[in-house]
């Protein structure tokens, strides 16, 4: 039972919290009431657990929204509020992203070739700024239960035009599990297995088990 050291997380290949950045997009209400391709509540718990990861594991957060300045549309909805009201965030007009000044500056200056991207449509907010990371030389991570399509048809194109050129499906739990990595590393487990808890579903429940069970032993029951 011993695990080789940590590799170094700048240069490994696979997601740490040293190479990425994630990216948020667009959770506001007009966009989820649109969403037909998954289950809206569902879809809302994974972003928002996909936002505490990433601060529990000190990854940089840009987060943007479109045309809430402009009074064109609404703030993000409140789960996103709650999680992002420590974050800056970048208000556009374009629904590309990757066209708007200050954004593409928040993109450029964390410095970071590992761009996980979470954003609503898949076929519009997510699906340009990917295209255009990828023409740049990004890598780019598209959390697929955590984003969402105006139709199954839609969603599923859109990532299958992303992937072909060259961007990577992961999960919410896979992406926690990429970052955590070992059930050792002991600094960031229990938050972690707090935020897998909240998922719900078969893992989620697994996961509070496991977190009753470490809560026993410590009260020696």
């Amino acid at each position: 039972m011993s695990s080789f050291p940590i590799r170094d997380q700048k240069n490994d290949h696979l997601l740490t919290p040293k190479n990425s950045v994630l990216i948020v997009i667009d959770y506001q209400p007009p966009q989820i009431a649109d969403i037909l391709s998954m289950d809206r509540n569902q879809m809302i718990q994974n972003v928002v657990a996909l936002v505490k990861a990433a601060k529990l594991f000190k990854i940089p957060i840009i987060h943007s929204t479109v045309n809430v300045k402009t009074g064109m549309n609404q703030p993000p909805i409140p789960q996103i509020r709650q999680v992002t009201k420590d974050l800056p965030s970048y208000d556009r007009t374009s629904i590309n992203a990757w066209e708007d000044k200050e954004f593409l500056g928040a993109v450029k200056d964390a410095g970071k070739k590992k761009l996980i991207m979470a954003a609503l449509w898949t076929e519009a907010c997510l699906s340009f700024p990917t295209l255009d990371a990828l023409k740049e030389g990004y890598e780019v991570y598209l959390v697929v239960d955590a984003v969402g399509g105006t139709s199954p048809t839609a969603h599923e194109a859109a990532l299958r035009r992303m992937e072909k050129a060259g961007a990577q499906p992961i999960s919410v739990i896979g992406l926690i599990s990429e970052l955590q990595r070992d059930w050792a590393r002991t600094e960031t487990i229990d938050e972690e297995l707090k935020i897998v808890s909240g998922l719900g579903g078969v893992v989620g429940l697994q996961m509070a088990g496991m977190i009753i069970e470490k809560e026993l032993e410590k009260d020696g029951k």
